[in-house]
């Protein structure tokens, strides 16, 4: 999280009483239990699952802070690999998880996108205005959990702009694109995680390197390249996309549900017709078009990420500092390109990259350095608008 915009009182964490907290959180827990058994009777066993899967991912990302944007944040600005790390960590396990589990289970599916040139602007641009907006897909959502001003009114303008960028994938993938191309499917789940962990491993002695020069330019110590905080929520987070994997059937995505989101409300509406829509008449997304959003994967796991974030914020609450009109307007733009590009781009940092390489999908890797150029550029403008 980015100490620019967000900061957690000194001695926070110790303000409240284990009593103080227990008491804030039991009302939470008894909502939670309650929606939980309704979800198990009157929708489905799966949904009620993945609804406590997300719970414990919104837990996780919120309580160890694991922000993807704030540690490529922490790289290239501070030099500091361990969020880095934590990510490269955190793909490996997935992937040592994920990849036998779909070579034994082909019902199961990656998160394959086409390589295209909807791909490379999408990434890029997606890189670029995460970083002005303190949160990728899943950052957005668990800092919105938490009640952080910005990004609570971030998370509808990304619903929007996600679903703005659903009506024109069509045009974008007719400038360009090639079949998906999953390593599962084309190597054996064997040779794609001995590849995909071979890679990793590249990209982290690279980092490693990278970090260790930097600070010695800098005349300074090298900073740790592991942290408790971004280890243990690597581990833990790689089980739970793991079991979102086995429940859901698909891996752990975030940016679906925001633009199905809107669009049911653009459908409800009658302001717009999606029927010859080319992403919403497909046959998948026409049938969520019509269903309760609470059999929609994706959705149930993006309430249960809300839920978990709140948990967290009941016992440790945190502070944002104030922005300037300018800085909000900025934002909210930003925001909205966020989503608009994360639908170009076939997901966000959890969608793309992380479901993408843990599964073995050549887009993933497409994605990341073309997001991270983004991500440099984009810093810049956070600098130059003092956020």
């Amino acid at each position: 999280m980015s100490t620019a915009t967000t900061t957690v009182p000194q001695g926070a964490a110790n303000s409240a009483s284990p009593t103080a907290s227990g008491t804030k959180r039991l009302p939470l827990a008894i909502v939670f239990l309650v929606f939980f058994g309704w979800l198990l009777w009157t929708v489905s066993v799966r949904q009620a699952a993945l609804f406590a899967v997300g719970i414990g991912l919104g837990a996780v990302l919120a309580g160890k802070r694991f922000g993807f944007t704030t540690g490529w944040r922490m790289l290239i600005e501070e030099k500091d690999a361990s969020g880095v790390f934590g990510q490269l960590l955190l793909l490996a396990l997935a992937a040592a998880m994920a990849m036998p589990l779909l070579g034994h289970f082909p019902e199961l599916t990656a998160a394959l996108g086409p390589p295209s040139i909807s791909l490379l602007v999408g990434a890029f641009v997606f890189g670029l205005c995460m970083q002005i907006a303190d949160g990728c897909g899943s950052g957005t959502l668990y800092k919105a959990g938490m009640g952080f001003p910005m990004n609570t009114a971030i998370l509808p303008m990304f619903a929007i702009g996600s679903f703005l960028g659903s009506l024109s994938l069509g045009w974008w993938l007719d400038l360009g694109a090639l079949p998906p191309v999953g390593l599962v499917t084309t190597w054996g789940w064997q040779y794609a995680l001995v590849a995909t962990l071979a890679a990793l491993a590249v990209v982290a002695i690279a980092v490693a390197f990278y970090t260790r020069g930097a600070n010695a330019r800098l005349h300074r110590p090298a900073k740790s390249l592991f942290s408790r905080r971004w280890l243990v929520g690597a581990v833990l987070l790689a089980i739970l996309a793991t079991l979102n994997l086995l429940i859901a059937g698909q891996p752990w995505g975030v940016v679906y549900g925001f633009g199905l989101w809107a669009a049911k409300i653009a459908s409800a509406s009658g302001a717009i017709d999606l029927s010859q829509n080319w992403f919403w008449s497909q046959p998948g997304n026409a049938a969520r078009l019509h269903e309760t959003v609470l059999l929609d994967v994706t959705s149930i796991t993006n309430i249960g990420i809300l839920g978990g974030a709140l948990w967290v914020a009941a016992a440790k609450p945190a502070s944002a500092t104030p922005l300037t009109g300018k800085q909000w307007v900025v934002a909210l733009v930003a925001g909205l390109i966020l989503g608009y590009s994360s639908r170009l781009a076939f997901g966000c940092n959890v969608g793309a990259m992380f479901s993408g390489i843990s599964t073995g999908s050549i887009h993933g890797w497409i994605w990341v350095p073309l997001a991270f150029a983004g991500t440099i550029f984009g810093l810049r403008i956070r600098r130059h608008f003092g956020m």
